[in-house]
Order: C-alpha cells, then sequence, then structure tokens
C-alpha cells in the first residue's frame, strides 16, 4: 500500500496566511518583516492600517476628559 502524501495547497482563503507566515517567520526585525510584507502586500497592508485606526478610533471615542 501507499500512503497518500498531501502536500498542503494554497487557496485564496490559506494564502494570505501563507504570505505573512512567510514574512514573519525567522529571525531579524520586526520592523523589517513588516516593511517586506507591506511592499509585497500593498492593499492587504492599507486595509490592515484602516481596520486598526478605526479601533483606536473607537477606543479613544468612551475615554471622558
Amino acid at each position: 500500500m501507499t500512503e497518500a502524501t498531501s502536500t498542503p495547497v494554497s487557496n485564496r482563503k490559506t494564502a494570505l496566511t501563507d504570505d505573512i507566515r512567510a514574512h514573519f517567520s525567522g529571525g531579524g526585525r520586526i520592523v523589517d518583516k513588516a516593511k517586506g510584507f507591506a511592499k509585497a502586500r500593498p492593499w492587504t497592508s492599507a486595509a490592515f492600517v484602516g481596520i486598526a485606526a478605526i479601533a483606536v478610533l473607537n477606543g479613544l471615542r468612551g475615554v471622558r476628559p
């Protein structure tokens, strides 16, 4: 009998996860890794920054001076 070895196939759902793992794995400074990811996927990086900005603004909205 032969064993079926399955190799991970990248699809649209896992492609982003695969890219994140590729850019952020290994040694090195996190800033350099983030810059490399931003250059490889500029639209994804812009969406992430926009979502993070909305989250910060919503957090600050609840703070009373």
